[in-house]
């Protein structure tokens, strides 16, 4: 974000636009279910229960944003687990309608929180370590994104992610990186990749002693492996809901360097936040 000589606040290009289009466009898919009962593939959840989820965790952000500490687990794949378990056993509503006004309605409240909303002026502390707002903007963007296509699977509707909008989730992406790194999986791997997205970004991840560093731009010394990818499928495959393995076969995934066979452990190296 940045400040205007009026006083007033603007989105980074796009984000705003991204993100209240792809509320509004769940919101259709939310009101189009003549079940909301409807299973979600590759999901415990129904749709109903995908929406409530956005509903509520739209809401947590909107409340993050406003400067309003809620504690939402410890940023471990368990603990957000039980979160959303908790808030959704609490939170009962299950109807389309309310619950699609209440996605859109929670989007506009965090757009329109005024930065340094919080009193001590802190970035805002999320289930997954204290952000920016504009990184906390793309994390918004991010988690809507990978549920709107769980739904649009439910409904057989075509999805919402496009190359546009997975430019605007790689501030998050690139952010948490390191906090959702596999332990077990890392640990003893010496490494350093290099990840570049068909017409977007480009961005090197190191791998040392056990620690992940994520460094912005294609340029990096002794890369081992270098991945290409569609954007898509990199988000995709990111939030688990693509087997990597599968847009290996189609081509959607390119692999070279010194080390390529490090490509596809690349993956499973983290969890999907």
């Amino acid at each position: 974000m940045s400040e205007q000589q009026d006083g007033s606040w603007t989105w980074p290009e796009g984000l705003e636009r991204a993100i209240r289009g792809t509320a509004e466009e769940i919101a259709t898919l939310v009101r189009s279910a003549g079940d909301t009962a409807l299973a979600v593939p590759g999901s415990e959840w129904t749709v109903g229960e995908v929406a409530a989820h956005l509903a509520v965790a739209n809401e947590l952000m909107a409340d993050l944003a406003a400067g309003r500490e809620r504690p939402y687990g410890d940023g471990t794949p368990q603990s957000l687990a039980a979160a959303n378990a908790e808030s959704l056993a609490a939170f009962t509503e299950r109807r389309a309608e309310p619950l699609a006004t209440m996605i859109t309605e929670q989007c506009e409240r965090f757009l329109e929180a005024p930065p340094g909303s919080a009193a001590d002026g802190r970035a805002p502390a999320t289930p997954l370590g204290p952000m920016s707002r504009p990184v906390l903007a793309s994390y918004l963007l991010t988690h809507m994104l990978g549920h709107g296509y769980d739904l649009a699977r439910a409904m057989r509707r075509p999805h919402m992610v496009d190359r546009a909008r997975v430019n605007l989730c790689m501030p998050f992406m690139l952010s948490v990186m390191p906090r959702v790194a596999d332990p077990e999986a890392t640990a003893g791997l010496e490494a350093r990749y290099r990840i570049r997205l068909r017409g977007g970004e480009a961005f090197c991840v190191t791998l040392a002693g056990g620690a992940v560093r994520v460094t912005p731009g294609p340029s990096s010394p002794g890369v081992d492996c270098t991945i290409l990818l569609d954007p898509v499928a990199f988000l995709l495959i990111a939030l688990g809901r693509v087997d990597p393995w599968r847009a290996l076969a189609r081509g959607r995934i390119i692999v070279w360097g010194r080390r390529p066979w490090l490509g596809p452990r690349f993956p499973t190296l983290f969890t999907a936040p």
